[in-house]
Parts: C-alpha cells; structure tokens; sequence
C-alpha cells in the first residue's frame, strides 16, 4: 500500500527574500524582485536585468572559512535546507539517518567556480587551477554538503532536467518515500548563473526580455507584449516526510504531496510540445486520484516567452476542458523571474503557502492580455478563495515535464 508523503519544512534563497515568509509577503503583494545589473560586464550584452540576490549571508550557515570552498549555488542549497530542517523541528539525534535522503538538483550546477578557475588558467596557467574545481562545480554539491552537514545516509542525488530540475527531485523524493524506501527527504534545488557568459547565450537565441529600463515590468507572463524570460538565482528546498513518521513525532505538516507527473516531449531541444506538459498534469492528477474539476489552482510554468505561455495554456486547456476557465492559474515568475533548476522548488514553496492561507498569488506585469492565453491568470493582484488541491508545472529544455500535486491538510 502506498504511504502518504508530507511536507514538514520549507525553505527558500530568492530575489524576493531569503527565508519563506518574507518571499511569500512579497508574493502576494505582487512585489518584483527584478533589477538592473550595473555591472560593466554587461554593457555589451542586450540583457542588462535580473532576479539577484544581493543579501545573502553564507555565514549563518556556513563557517567563514568554508566559503571559499563552496560554489554560491551550493551555498543556497544548503541555506535552504537548514531553514526547511529548523521548520520541521526535527530531532537531529533520535531520527534514523540512514532512513533520510537528499535530492537536491540544479540546472547548470557550479558556473561561477567554472568560469573563474577558466579565467585563472588563461591568464596564469593550467598550475593555477584550483584543486577544489571539480568537487565545487560538479551539480550534485548540494545534495553532497547537506548530506556531509546532516549525516543522512539514504538516498542522494541531484537530478538535471534544466527548468523541471525541482520538480523532478520532488516528485522522485516523494515516489521513493511512498514505496517505503526512505522516511523523509530533503528535496528541491538550487541555481546561481547569473554571469555574463550565460546572459550572453541566452542573448542570442533572443530568449530573454530587454526591458532594461524598467525592470519590475520586464516578466510578464502571459501578456501579449512579453519579450522573453528574466534570468534569476536562488534556491527552494522541502523537507518531505512519511505522514505516520510526521505525526508520531508532532511535526507541522504544511500540506500533502498526492501526485506527480513526469514525461518528455521528445520532440525539440527548446520549444515545447504541448502534449507533453497535458500529459504530465493528467498523470499527476490521476496518481493524486483526484478528478481535474478538483484542482483549484495551477502554479504556471509560465516563463514570459512568446512560445512557452502559448503552449501552456493550450495544455491547460487540454487537461482541464471546460473547468479551465473556472480554475485560476498564476505565474509567479512574474514576480521571482526564472532560477532554471530552483524554480520548482520555490514555486512548490509558493503553492503550499497558497493552499494554507487561501490566497491566489497573482501573475503581475498583465497589461494586455495576449488572445491566446485566454484563462483567469489573477492579473495583477493576489486574490483569496477556497484552495484545496493545486498542482505545480515544471518544464525544462530537452523536453522535460514534471508536475506536483499537493491537497491542504
């Protein structure tokens, strides 16, 4: 019999706070955390905008001297980790470690490290290259160093599916937990790219917008004049864990993972397939044994691309028939912009705290609705009602699908 999974802590790095409750006041709030880059590095990049986090304090999680040795995509991870373990008040002591995991994933892993060591070999030599290259950029650090930090000891690894990163690492905890294999599960992920090397290369496939006079406005999922995604950084991290196991040992149970859904397009390295992102919510739906006029709420994939909203949408409408028009959806990339493989994460952390405090975070930026995108996207203003179920879509470049099914507890 499958056993019921629960998430017990939450924990966030983002543009728009660096723990949960300051990010979620500014969620529904409709507050952005986009920003111009002043850096000269940029000049030359059509791209001058961000979601960066400028006020973060590695040293209250890690030792000062263990900074250096330790990408910032890797520090987020663990800062969210730790927030989500403080939440769940978990007796580091009695639990049985070799019972609890880590899947913690990321997108692109330890750019930064790459890329300075990469200058540092151009301009002194290949003897100048840090020992330390390989071990700190390598994608699974994150996963690596809490696992180290905490002394679990059951399953750990860090999935890479681009965009769908989070979710999948979610999805694959809660399978793994449901079938007995492990108690509880860190899980989610973490991603800083934020370098002109990948602002560069998205450049030039013109996937990301160029409002760079006014950044707040700059993600707009959704809207018809929508000019291409906002790069961001950060991470978003749950602590997952067996109902009975929560319960035995009085843990705040923030809501139930019921559903996943995973699948790929196989279809096209960068544009989506909407049948594949239809299918992954229909499996979510029907492994969450729920009907999908029961879903209230869908945190949108939603990234403020020309192609990518449009086919969402249609998946949308796909799954849902009719009830898609009463069913409310909101992307809230509008207001953290896209951290790749952190964004599931944060955006399951968004929808838990909807499905708690009753609230439809908005889709900010929604000026002038595009006509095929057509469904109630809570244009602009965060709006209260009745959340019960919501699911969370994650889709990545290569075709990637994975979605998120949670119910209020």
């Amino acid at each position: 019999m499958k056993r019921r999974v629960v998430v017990t802590g939450t924990g966030v790095v983002s543009p728009l706070g660096n723990d949960v409750e300051t990010m979620w006041k500014n969620i529904i709030n409709g507050k952005s955390g986009i920003k111009r880059l002043e850096s000269e590095e940029y000049e030359d990049i059509n791209t001058k905008i961000a979601g960066a986090i400028d006020d973060f304090s590695g040293e209250r999680y890690l030792e000062k001297k263990e900074l250096k040795k330790y990408d910032l995509f890797t520090q987020y991870g663990y800062a969210a980790a730790v927030q989500a373990l403080e939440q769940s008040k978990l007796d580091m002591e009695t639990v049985d470690k070799d019972r609890v995991g880590v899947y913690i994933g990321s997108g692109t892993g330890g750019l930064q490290t790459l890329l300075s060591n990469h200058e540092t070999m151009l301009e002194k030599g290949t003897k100048r290259v840090s020992p330390m290259l390989i071990p700190t950029m390598i994608n699974n650090m994150a996963s690596g160093l809490t696992a180290i930090k905490t002394g679990f000891r059951g399953p750990s690894f860090a999935p890479v599916s681009a965009c769908a990163t989070s979710n999948h690492a979610i999805g694959e905890a809660y399978i793994n937990i449901a079938h007995g294999y492990s108690d509880a599960i860190l899980a989610g992920g973490a991603e800083a790219t934020i370098t002109p090397l990948y602002f560069a290369g998205f450049s030039k496939m013109r996937a990301m917008s160029t409002r760079n006079d006014t950044p707040e406005k700059a993600s707009r999922p959704f809207d018809a004049d929508r000019d291409g995604f906002v790069m961001s950084e950060g991470a978003g991290v749950l602590f997952l864990e067996e109902y009975e196991h929560a319960k035995r040992r009085g843990a705040p149970i923030l809501g139930e993972i019921v559903g996943y859904g995973s699948t790929t397009d196989a279809y096209h390295i960068t544009t989506p397939d909407p049948s594949g992102a239809a299918k992954a919510m229909k499996l979510a739906i029907e492994r969450a044994e729920v009907n999908p006029e029961e879903v209230d709420y869908i945190n949108a994939h939603g990234t403020s691309t020309p192609t990518g909203d449009v086919s969402e949408t249609k998946a949308i409408k796909d799954v849902f028939s009719d009830h898609a028009n009463r069913l409310k959806v909101s992307s809230t990339k509008s207001m953290t912009g896209h951290m790749f493989g952190a964004a599931g994460g944060i955006e399951a952390i968004i929808s838990l705290k909807s499905l708690e405090d009753n609230i439809f975070p908005p889709t900010i930026n929604l000026e002038n609705p595009d006509a095929e995108c057509n469904l109630d996207y809570v244009p602009n203003e965060s709006v209260t009602g009745d959340i019960n179920i919501a699911l969370s879509n994650g889709f990545g470049f290569g075709g990637h699908n994975a979605v998120i099914a949670f119910r209020k507890v």
